[in-house]
């Protein structure tokens, strides 16, 4: 089913499904090892799970309220549900196909997953005692025929739906035995030879009938469903935003079906049971040969012991510029900092809030929490620092999406530690991502930031690319102190002097440097842009640069996700190419370079490139003025723009292609930059000259 849009723009949801695909090619690629394709087909899975769950979401609603209204591209809600089913459907046979392939190269390496028919009686035996001890306590059948109503089976479970039938009797009855998602997906078995495994979906259905005594099992068919999650709070309406946050947390438990997964085998009858029940349509349905839930095979820990089955793990480096147990404020102090993560740690950051907990001097910090980890040690230097009597001030985004029940837990512990807790602004997500640090020296008050394109998680920072920023610039302090106060104290929006903010003035601001490199251009002068981005949709900024390609502008751009701009149209966009990097880590940060007539203009930003983060969210857009931090950014950028490994190019018809490799070096743009840091590591340690300690004679007392 082949796109019909207009000639501007491509469909945002389908250019998601094409950046999920490219996922999935590194699933497909037999050059990766095994047990790396598995985790790039369990990362697909979990892509399309929470794609559902929002944007199909999301279009169902309007569709089911009569929306005909199209998107930029020119498709309606009815067209784009039908376009998105139609390529999932494909997607999904495309996963099928890699797990079948992954499966194979796992068991050549002795890795086989095994039915129940093919246990050896020890196996079974131990399959048998896993289940008593392990699973059996933790599962509870819900009946499901009959006039009660379905239950409520909890999206994204796998679940088995089991068809019954008593002894002498024609009438059958279904019931559903939810698996829990907090056991492993696989139970290891011992062999003489491999690591052989059972599904756990398997082990359950040996045991069927320990809950259904009396009656005869005739079918249990896997199944998973995933509900509508795109719920907005209400925030005109008088209340308290925790509790109305833990109601959206509760309609989403009981919301509408928007997709079943179910197993190819099932029984015609079991299929128009669960379409029935769950309301669904044809269109919604997605029949799999395999097993389900490929999400949950992420962390399959088989044959711990065979490295060949994985990629050699890439560790990140320290930075050189931040030496081990330095004081973070004596190096901001004399220099900026820029870390390019995961390839340089996220220790610095972490150690500059957990130095001003701990500092005397230090009096306040203020701090904005979107996403962190479980068990934070950022956010217990947060709760130590109040405790000790310093203001604390930490902007918790209760919106979060899917973070929503975390946050409210950290904001809850925090207020517990004395902390002021704002939870988030009404009306917009706080996506920023910033941290004020104020500190009393003998010079006066001085302020350090961090300000990043990542979140405070130390998980994520391992995982995925972002930069920090580390600086006392007291033009940039003076901008973070505004902000807080901006955002925190009901003001009225500021002019700052470096800073840009949404949703008030990033877009314009983004507009006014695109626009001066169009005027450049049309004065016969030099203009490039390039910018690394997660996506790119928002229509005003990309007519400017179709107006910036019309005038000569040169356009490069590494979008990894969604791009609804079209690259090398004639008369159009020819001067604009966009190339997307699929690798081991998720690429996540935002660069922006303008050429500015020879003198760069270059900015880290929270913001990608869409309607939400330039209108519905808080957003910041940094300069970085420090000339050897801009310079290695460039270097970021440009190194990103020549991946002829990993990058796929946009073509005008929406398609991604492989970079013509015969007869030139294959570079890696990720190991380039993991290789970079290690060298600077190296070189830092190398240049230390060492320090003779000579032994002396103690004294005699």
């Amino acid at each position: 089913m082949p796109e019909t849009a207009t000639p501007q723009f491509f469909n945002r949801e389908l250019s998601w499904l094409e950046f999920n695909q490219r996922v999935l090619d590194e699933a497909l690629d037999p050059a990766n090892p095994p047990l790396e394709r598995l985790k790039f087909l369990a990362i697909t899975a979990s892509n399309l799970d929470e794609f559902f769950m929002v944007r199909v979401g999301g279009l169902q609603q309007v569709f089911d309220q009569g929306g005909t209204d199209p998107d930029p591209a020119g498709l309606a809600p009815e067209d784009q549900l039908a376009r998105i089913s139609w390529r999932v459907h494909l997607m999904t046979d495309g996963q099928q196909a890699g797990w079948t392939e992954i499966e194979r190269q796992l068991a050549e390496r002795g890795v086989r997953r095994l039915a129940p028919e093919a246990l050896s009686p020890e196996q079974s035996q131990h399959v048998q005692t896993v289940f008593y001890h392990e699973i059996f306590p933790l599962l509870t059948p819900l009946a499901a025929s009959g006039e009660a109503p379905f239950p409520v089976v909890p999206a994204l479970t796998l679940c088995l739906a089991v068809r019954l039938q008593k002894a002498g009797r024609k009438s059958t009855r279904f019931a559903i035995l939810p698996i829990p998602r907090n056991v492993s997906r696989v139970i290891g078995l011992e062999a003489e030879k491999g690591s052989p495994f059972l599904l756990i979906e398997d082990a359950v259905r040996m045991h069927l009938d320990l809950f259904f005594p009396g009656e005869q099992v005739r079918e249990a068919v896997a199944f998973r469903i995933t509900r509508n999650a795109d719920m907005a709070v209400r925030e005109d309406l008088a209340g308290d935003l925790l509790s109305q946050m833990r109601r959206v947390l509760t309609q989403r438990r009981e919301s509408a079906c928007v997709r079943l997964e179910i197993q190819a085998h099932a029984s015609a009858e079991c299929m128009r049971f669960l379409k029935s029940r769950l309301g669904v349509v044809a269109r919604d349905i997605y029949e799999s040969a395999g097993p389900l839930a490929f999400s949950s095979f992420f962390t399959m820990g088989v044959a711990p012991g065979d490295e060949t089955l994985r990629s050699r793990g890439w560790l990140p480096s320290p930075s050189p510029d931040v030496p081990a147990n330095a004081s973070l404020f004596s190096v901001l102090g004399a220099r900026d900092v820029l870390l390019l993560h995961p390839f340089e740690s996220f220790e610095p950051v972490l150690r500059l809030v957990q130095q001003a907990a701990d500092d005397p001097d230090v009096l306040a910090i203020k701090q904005i929490l979107y996403r962190t980890s479980p068990n934070s040690a950022l956010v217990a230097a947060l709760a130590r620092a109040a405790e000790r009597g310093k203001q604390v001030t930490v902007i918790v985004e209760l919106k979060a999406r899917f973070d929503e029940a975390r946050n409210i837990g950290w904001a809850e512990s925090l207020e517990r530690s004395g902390v002021q807790v704002i939870y988030g602004i009404k009306g917009l997500k706080t996506h920023a991502k910033l941290c004020l640090i104020i500190r009393r020296e003998t010079t006066g008050i001085r302020r350090y930031l961090h300000v990043g394109t990542g979140n405070y998680n130390e998980i994520t920072a391992r995982i995925y690319t972002d930069v920090s920023l580390m600086t006392c610039n007291p033009d940039l302090a003076a901008d973070a102190s505004l902000f807080f106060n901006t955002i925190t104290g009901y003001s009225q929006p500021v002019k700052y002097r470096k800073l840009e903010a949404a949703p008030i003035g990033l877009r314009d601001r983004l507009l006014e440097l695109i626009e001066g490199e169009t005027a450049r251009a049309s004065q016969g002068q030099e203009a490039h842009i390039m910018a690394k981005l997660n996506a790119v949709a928002d229509p005003r900024l990309i007519e400017a640069l179709y107006a910036a390609s019309k005038a000569g502008v040169r356009v490069d751009l590494n979008v990894r996700g969604v791009c609804c701009l079209k690259p090398g149209v004639p008369g159009l966009s020819e001067n604009i190419r966009v190339i997307s990097i699929v690798d081991r880590f998720l690429e996540h940060s935002r660069v922006l370079y303008f050429r500015h007539g020879g003198e760069p203009r270059v900015f880290i930003s929270s913001a990608d490139w869409l309607p939400r983060n330039l209108d519905k969210r808080i957003e910041l857009l940094v300069p970085v003025e420090d000339e050897t931090c801009r310079a290695r950014l460039i270097n970021l950028l440009k190194t990103c723009l020549a991946d002829t490994a990993k990058g796929r190019w946009l073509q005008p018809d929406g398609s991604y292609t492989r970079p013509e490799t015969a007869g030139r070096n294959v570079l890696r743009s990720q190991e380039i930059l993991y290789e970079a840091a290690r060298k600077r590591d190296a070189e830092a340690t190398r240049s230390q000259a060492p320090v003779f300690e000579p032994h002396r004679p103690a004294k005699e007392s």
